[in-house]
């Protein structure tokens, strides 16, 4: 197990480990408890009362966040025409189609996010193998297969954020920086957990929620009592 250093253990002296705060005491204590020099991502974690290895209980999705992550997208656009001139015309890094595809086969991924029009999928479909372990392929529940290439590129430039269930029914997404103002992680977090609650699926049993924490990179995991959010 890996020893945990001086910052760490003094930051999570900070924590109460048996208190589940509110949303805005969990976000200014994450704050505080964030022991790194560059701007920390912080982030939302879901434990979920599901069972994801049946298939209408596995989660999947998107949403924008209202006040975005504080990280701008590189969004790689798969079309052919005039979705081509669409997708540049809407912002999106890169736009092609067979050219970019072998320069992925060849090892190249420079960008973070993948949006392709329905008539690309039989040949980005072809990456599956090097796309999907990343969490990279474009897929209709998170919108990113889609002939409305403006709303998805624009949507990804202003904020939106996948959530995706693991096998242990836990779900990561980013919320913001720690420079973010508090308000507007609050808004963030907020945001999130209205989705989680509409997505809940209705075979899930007993407690849908478990547990929910707000954390910075590498910064200890602060409680957030559900009942608090508005």
């Amino acid at each position: 197990m890996a020893k945990k250093g001086k910052k760490y253990l003094e930051a999570v002296k900070l924590v109460d480990r048996s208190q589940a705060y509110t949303v805005a005491e969990a976000v200014d204590l994450a704050k505080k408890t964030s022991t790194v020099k560059f701007d920390a991502t912080v982030e939302a974690a879901f434990r979920l009362g599901v069972d994801p290895k049946k298939a209408d209980q596995q989660i999947r999705g998107a949403v924008v966040l209202p006040n975005g992550t504080g990280k701008t997208q590189r969004v790689l656009v798969f079309a052919k025409g005039e979705k081509l001139k669409e997708a540049e015309a809407a912002g999106a890094d890169y736009v092609g189609d067979a050219e970019y595809i072998t320069k992925i086969q060849q090892g190249w991924f420079d960008f973070d996010v993948i949006v392709a029009t329905p008539d690309m999928m039989g040949e980005v479909g072809k990456l599956g193998r090097v796309l999907g372990p990343k969490g990279l392929m474009p897929n209709p529940k998170t919108g990113t297969v889609t002939f409305d290439v403006t709303k998805a590129v624009n949507e990804i430039k202003a904020g939106k954020v996948e959530y995706r269930v693991d096998k242990s029914g836990n779900i990561h997404v980013p919320i913001g920086k720690v420079s973010f103002e508090d308000g507007k992680l609050v808004e963030n977090f907020n945001t999130i957990f209205e989705t989680m609650m509409k997505v809940k699926p209705a075979a899930a049993k007993g407690t849908y929620m478990k547990n929910v924490t707000i954390s910075t990179t590498m910064g200890p995991g602060v409680k957030v009592d559900p009942s608090t959010v508005k």
